[in-house]
């Protein structure tokens, strides 16, 4: 199975910036869809970013369009998750998650299947 691990969570006061990564292990061949998610206890998960192999489409949620970038390294089969300007309510536990199939359908969680154990964030 694959597994992913992330890093770079923290906590952190409110304008400032964290840089998420997430590494995957035992892959035969780099995923075709990364994202990112996020969920705060109570709340349904949010889709937070994707990003296709290709690295041309990506998606942002409204909530963080202009604020966050997603980036991948699809040699290490890595996606990271440059986050700027953070606001009290980006704070959350902040998931990466792969897919290995296709299509990639962004930041609909149901085409991932494979998840990280999860990195808090917390802005104050």
């Amino acid at each position: 199975d694959v597994q992913l691990v992330e890093s770079g969570g923290g906590s952190v006061q409110v304008g400032g910036s964290l840089k998420l990564s997430c590494v995957g292990s035992n892959y035969i061949y780099s995923s075709y869809c990364k994202g990112w998610f996020r969920q705060v206890p109570g709340k349904e998960r949010e889709g937070v970013a994707s990003i296709y192999i290709g690295g041309h489409s990506t998606t942002y949620a409204d909530s963080v369009k202009g604020r966050f970038t997603i980036s991948q390294d699809n040699a290490k089969n890595a996606v990271y998750l440059q986050m700027g300007n953070l606001q009290p309510e980006d704070t959350a536990m902040h998931f990466c998650a792969m897919s290995f199939q296709l299509p990639c359908l962004g930041r609909d969680e149901r085409a991932y299947d494979s998840w990280g154990q999860g990195t808090q964030v917390t802005v104050s």
